[in-house]
């Protein structure tokens, strides 16, 4: 990629402010270098320095590298590998990954991966670096992972960069739209943009995308396979988390936020008057406040336990009224026993989170009312009556007990779930038919 002096001076720019923001960091990264197990690792990865192992199986390989930034992006990533596995079993697929939580949980869903990386720091230097170990005949950015030094270095190698199920929320487009001078410019070395939906493709537009390479090819989430767990699998998810077998209903709290738990206990203590027998189980979206959920639960009379405190067999010390799910990759699957659903970031102003791995279980799901980075999801469901929106604390509460009290309300909202996820499947198939093209078009497939 040729920079005229403008566009020198930004990338100029734009490096030193990450530097400063790296500088910054020094205190956090040397503490997290004495205290925390593998991060040195993960830091010696991020400036091109790889395991002799995995270099050796990756180098100079001519690898398809797929980047997934972390959790969101590997649950979206992995049908995309498993289907190019199956289509292609020759090729080299490499995952990186930017986040600690992401690169395990790459290493328990994505199976048909030949290496998984640390993304490198995006300075010239370090994205130079690892492009020349892997020399890759494409880089596939999973959603929307926008490095600019990264992807100005791959289009001065001739590497060709498309994006597969991306995604932008309101809040980010609002930002990119402030510097869209430089995200055009950023923008421009993508040869490929496939959107999840016609916002997503109208947002990535707005900031600097050619619209002549914007397509829509729907949501890769939909043909994830989680939401297949038989019975047997599900009663052993109970046993797990110390359910006995008359447990009903099994109330789910998944990525949770802080301000969202206390409305959850109070919804659970109402579901528990009219049920003795209920359930809690609350996945917080970051597992370290897990001992002050613990805490904040005590105050309403209810007993919780920590899903890594918990023996094997899955039976608690004393019977409890539910478990902190404080571990890594399990939720998607733990939702299959969940007779009730609440995705938390939408009672606090986050935008929600991933709605479709309860909904590929057939779950009645409630939600609060910021829903902005899953807008068109949510339109979707909610207009067939699988999702419900509430708009406060007092109607979450009454919302959920009506649910489970109308046992046809609640089988209404199971059917038009799995509905729903049927009819979008196949954006997996749309996706790799693009990459299939864009190879075909440079002779690199094969």
């Amino acid at each position: 990629m040729k920079l005229n002096a403008r566009s020198t001076f930004l990338y100029w720019v734009y490096n030193i402010l990450l530097l400063l923001y790296w500088a910054t960091l020094i205190p956090v990264l040397i503490y997290r270098l004495i205290r925390e197990e593998g991060f040195f690792q993960r830091i010696k990865q991020s400036i091109g320095w790889l395991p002799e192992e995995l270099k050796q199986k990756i180098s100079n390989r001519h690898a398809i590298w797929i980047h997934a930034a972390s959790v969101g992006e590997i649950v979206a990533a992995s049908p995309i590998v498993r289907e190019m596995r199956k289509e292609h079993p020759e090729e080299i697929i490499i995952v990186s990954v930017v986040t600690a939580t992401g690169f395990r949980m790459a290493h328990q869903i994505i199976d048909g991966a030949d290496g998984i990386l640390f993304f490198p720091l995006d300075l010239p230097y370090f994205t130079n670096r690892i492009l020349n170990i892997i020399n890759p005949k494409v880089i596939v950015l999973v959603e929307t992972e926008i490095w600019p030094n990264f992807l100005r270095v791959a289009a001065g190698k001739s590497i060709p960069v498309m994006m597969m199920n991306g995604r932008i929320s309101n809040r980010s487009a609002s930002r990119y739209r402030l510097i869209t001078f430089f995200t055009k410019m950023v923008l421009s070395s993508i040869r490929v943009f496939c959107m999840q939906s016609r916002i997503d493709a109208q947002y990535i537009i707005s900031i600097g995308a050619d619209p002549n390479r914007v397509i829509v090819t729907g949501n890769t989430k939909y043909d994830q396979t989680y939401g297949i767990v038989t019975e047997e699998e599900q009663q052993r998810l109970r046993t797990a988390m110390g359910f006995a077998d008359g447990a009903y209903p099994i109330m789910i709290a998944g990525s949770t936020h802080k301000g969202e738990n206390i409305p959850v206990y109070r919804a659970f203590c109402k579901i528990k008057e009219r049920f003795p027998a209920a359930k809690l189980i609350i996945a917080p979206r970051y597992i370290y406040q897990a001992d002050l959920i613990i805490n904040a639960g005590v105050s309403f009379g209810v007993t919780m336990v920590k899903r890594s405190d918990m023996p094997d067999g899955g039976e608690a010390v004393r019977p409890r009224d539910g478990v902190i799910l404080d571990t890594i990759g399990e939720l998607g699957r733990v939702y299959s026993i969940g007779d009730l659903i609440f995705v938390g970031g939408s009672l606090v102003r986050v935008g929600g989170h991933n709605i479709l791995e309860p909904a590929a279980h057939g779950k009645p799901i409630v939600v609060g009312p910021n829903m902005f980075n899953f807008v068109e999801i949510f339109e979707l469901l909610s207009s067939r009556g699988a999702c419900v929106m509430v708009r406060n604390e007092d109607e979450f509460v009454q919302t959920c007990l009506d649910i489970l009290t109308d046992p046809a309300r609640a089988e209404h909202m199971h059917e038009n779930c799995l509905a729903v996820v049927a009819e979008n499947q196949g954006a997996t198939k749309r996706n790799l038919d693009e990459l299939k093209k864009l190879l075909d078009r440079l002779h690199l497939w094969g």
